[in-house]
């Protein structure tokens, strides 16, 4: 009896166990096509190969033109040029923009010859067949997007350990990466112990039987988290069956979960079933925490072990906090994913139109500072550096530098 009430051995706080149970173990890498790749873990950095967009385009429907033309232009005293052509999307411009030329441009057309700016068509009016009027000027490189802004060749379009994006898929296809290697799925055997334990399909239950819901909600953790859980397997309370179901899993495992294994009662065989284990070591056997005390952390060879409470809640709150952290890391994540809402500190003012929503993409930094990253719409490399966003009400005038703002992530 007097096992029953003995003490955990060494219990640790949570935030000790998230950052300083760090098993070695990793996935493997394997080679992954661009559709399979959004929320895949990049191996290695992905560069680009050339620049992007590779040419020079315009931004806006409009004319290609010398800017040097267009100075001095207004609604009163108009600029006048002649249109000598158009540009054809998806082909290089065949025409050269020279002094006093104007060439009619869609939004993404490549920039002409000679031309080094473009006029919004919503500033120009038509005075001839072959003439228009400028009336607002503009300077070199306006509503133009040069042949590198978004990407220069070699630059990092994919960080390791990060799980590819939506945008970051974008962004590896505009750059003709097409394969790429990652990290494999987490494979996670979950174990359930018990001999009250039965399937979740067994027909009606004899007394004292419990069907195996836990299994089936930390399997579809193990899935949120970007693992492959096992079918589940049930192991009888009977001497040495927890230990040769471990040693039998072990070597087809990255991450091995063990519900209903861990208490403090004479049934917890799991932490002599793991210390059993070769090269095993129990790093806690408690969590400073309510509700999921009872929770075992230990690695065999580096494969991650995690023995839950059978206490539903407490080891879906303790997988929730734990588990899923540690299965990221084994599958290659060298990040957290942000969740929720979070609330920042605005690095700069921020204008508005009022009457607009505004969505502005932000770099969350140290110390709470969420930085807006302004760009072309066109530029990829825009979502790709974000971590999140900032929305503008339309009812506001813009946003002001040290005012606290909600930044809605992307995970």
């Amino acid at each position: 009896m007097a096992a029953i009430g003995r003490e955990f051995f060494t219990v640790k706080t949570v935030s000790e166990a998230l950052k300083g149970f760090c098993p070695t173990h990793l996935t493997g890498v394997e080679t992954v096509g661009l559709n399979d790749a959004c929320r895949r873990v990049p191996a290695a950095d992905v560069h680009a190969p050339e620049a992007l967009p590779g040419f020079d385009r315009s931004s806006v429907d409009g004319y290609a033109v010398r800017a040097a033309d267009t100075f001095g232009a207004s609604e009163s005293i108009p600029g006048y040029l002649r249109v000598v052509g158009s540009v054809q999307m998806g082909a290089a411009a065949s025409v050269q923009a020279g002094a006093g030329m104007a060439v009619a441009i869609p939004t993404g057309g490549m920039l002409p010859s000679g031309a080094d700016a473009v006029v919004m068509i919503e500033h120009t009016s038509e005075a001839t067949a072959d003439t228009i009027e400028v009336i607002r000027p503009v300077a070199p490189g306006e509503n133009v997007v040069r042949f590198d802004e978004d990407v220069a060749a070699g630059t990092r379009i994919a960080p390791r350990g990060r799980p590819l994006r939506a945008q970051d898929v974008a962004m590896l296809a505009a750059a003709g990466v097409v394969d790429l290697e990652v990290h494999a799925r987490p494979r996670v055997t979950i174990l359930a112990t018990g001999d009250e334990v039965v399937p979740p399909g067994a027909p009606p239950l004899n007394p004292g039987q419990v069907r195996d819901a836990l299994s089936a909600s930390v399997g579809a953790l193990v899935r949120e988290a970007g693992g492959e859980p096992s079918p589940p397997r049930i192991v009888p309370d009977e001497a040495g069956a927890l230990r040769d179901a471990l040693t039998g899993v072990l070597g087809a495992s990255d991450v091995v979960v063990i519900c209903a294994g861990s208490s403090v009662g004479m049934r917890d065989q799991t932490a002599g079933a793991v210390a059993a284990l070769p090269n095993s070591e129990t790093w806690c056997h408690g969590l400073a925490i309510k509700p999921g005390k009872p929770t075992l952390l230990a690695h065999s060879d580096g494969i991650p072990i995690i023995g839950l409470p059978g206490n539903p809640r407490s080891a879906l709150v303790i997988f929730r906090l734990i588990g899923m952290s540690l299965i990221r890391r084994v599958g290659g994540w060298t990040v957290e994913p942000l969740i929720g809402t979070l609330r920042a500190t605005l690095g700069r003012d921020l204008p508005s139109a009022a009457g607009r929503l505004d969505v502005v993409q932000v770099r969350l930094s140290e110390g709470g500072l969420a930085e807006p990253i302004f760009g072309s719409s066109a530029l990829l490399s825009v979502l790709t550096a974000a971590d999140g966003y900032v929305i503008v009400p339309e009812d506001a005038n813009g946003l002001s530098a040290g005012e606290p703002v909600e930044v809605f992530p992307y995970g």
